[in-house]
């Protein structure tokens, strides 16, 4: 059992989720999705919060999930794509964990993702993806402790972070 949480973060579509959830079923480990907290305290999905309350409210709600998580026992914490612009938000995961980038390249990124599940890229389409990426993609890399390429495949990615947290945490 690790002494600190395991934070994931990185571009939205970049697995962290998905991982997040089988390498906390292969380890035993608790797992929490920041996303998914925030957007079950608006009553619904992050499209709803959104469209609901706006992206500074749902921000602050991120920051608050964080909080809460800290207090728990040390757990897999998948972290929305925007949260570590946030520099609260940086200094909680800094602060109370070890910080892994899911590192997946842009191309891949696009060939998956749903636009339509992306409240803050879905007016800007694919254009606005990569704008994001870009804008980004140095704040996850200057951030993260450890990073995990996601580039061949789910099943490589699973093995190579469930072998990472039962080896080093």
């Amino acid at each position: 059992m690790p002494d600190r949480h395991i934070f994931l973060i990185g571009m939205q579509g970049c697995g962290k989720s998905s991982l997040g959830k089988r390498v906390a079923r292969e380890t035993g480990l608790p797992f929490a999705d920041t996303d998914a907290i925030v957007a079950a305290s608006g009553g619904g999905t992050v499209n709803d919060f959104f469209a609901r309350y706006g992206e500074d409210v749902f921000r602050r709600a991120e920051t608050g999930a964080l909080v809460e998580l800290t207090r728990a026992r040390p757990m897999i914490i998948s972290t929305g794509g925007g949260s570590i612009m946030n520099p609260e938000n940086r200094h909680i995961m800094r602060s109370w964990g070890s910080i892994v980038l899911i590192d997946r390249p842009l191309e891949e990124i696009l060939s998956d993702i749903k636009l339509d599940r992306r409240p803050d890229l879905r007016d800007g389409g694919l254009a606005e993806v990569e704008r994001v990426y870009r804008d980004r993609i140095e704040v996850y890399r200057n951030l993260a402790d450890i990073i995990v390429r996601n580039d061949r495949g789910y099943h490589m990615a699973v093995y190579t972070l469930t072998r990472l947290v039962r080896e080093r945490f």
